[in-house]
């Protein structure tokens, strides 16, 4: 696939990175001089100049692109460069420099496919960091939602119990189950849960402590929250 990248800052080019390491062709769109040198030292095809720019959107042949992550810390480059990418048939990423901005540009830039804001998804990692290794979480999926990955240990209450006993709070779901050592895979409603196993849950922000208490178990989340 063939994606533009909108900015060659940090979250710009370790975007790129990742979706070249995955095989895709990338070009970057970028007007700091210094971010151009770099991103083209590291073997990127760079178009220097302003996205907000139609013209300089267009040298990007939009046309035979899939899509369009508009990722530099200026908004109004952003959006404007998402509105043209979309006239132009591209899927298209917005990224927001303001948590706060996000319900406005969900509901006022229909156009838009996606909205990011990146400064979240570093606080998930620092998240990681702290919670400790028994819990893990993957991703925010909406405003409200967010994918986890939560261990069996030994001060679970429903250790020992099968997956058709495990009883979540409402607004979550259980996607995925492995046993220790295994890959996650469709949950079997028989298998029991024993110290190791993984579950992928699906669950709102309001009830995370609840599942990490009920999963992990009191001991493990008051050590993994202090």
């Amino acid at each position: 696939m063939r994606f533009v990248i909108v900015g060659a800052g940090r979250v710009g080019l370790r975007t790129a990175r990742a979706l070249e390491d995955s095989g895709h062709e990338v070009v970057l769109i970028e007007r700091d001089p210094t971010k151009v040198d770099r991103a083209t030292a590291e073997g990127y095809e760079v178009i220097e100049g302003d996205a907000s720019d139609e013209q300089v959107l267009i040298a990007a042949d939009l046309a035979e692109a899939d899509a369009l992550g508009a990722l530099t810390g200026d908004l109004s480059t952003n959006f404007v460069a998402c509105m043209v990418a979309k006239h132009h048939g591209c899927r298209t990423v917005l990224r927001i420099d303001e948590e706060y901005r996000e319900d406005i540009y969900r509901k006022y830039a229909s156009d838009v496919d996606e909205v990011i804001y990146p400064e979240r998804l570093g606080a998930i990692v620092a998240k990681n960091a702290l919670l400790g290794g028994n819990i893990r979480a993957v991703a925010d999926i909406a405003q409200n939602l967010q994918l986890v990955e939560l261990t069996v240990t030994p001060e679970s209450p429903m250790r020992g119990y099968t997956l058709s006993e495990l009883e979540l709070p409402a607004d979550t779901e259980l996607l995925a189950f492995g046993k220790q050592g295994d890959p996650l895979s469709i949950p079997d409603e028989d298998v029991s849960l024993e110290v190791g196993d993984t579950l992928a849950i699906l669950a709102d922000f309001e009830k995370l402590d609840d599942v990490r208490q009920i999963v992990v178990g009191e001991a493990v989340a008051a050590t993994g929250g202090a």
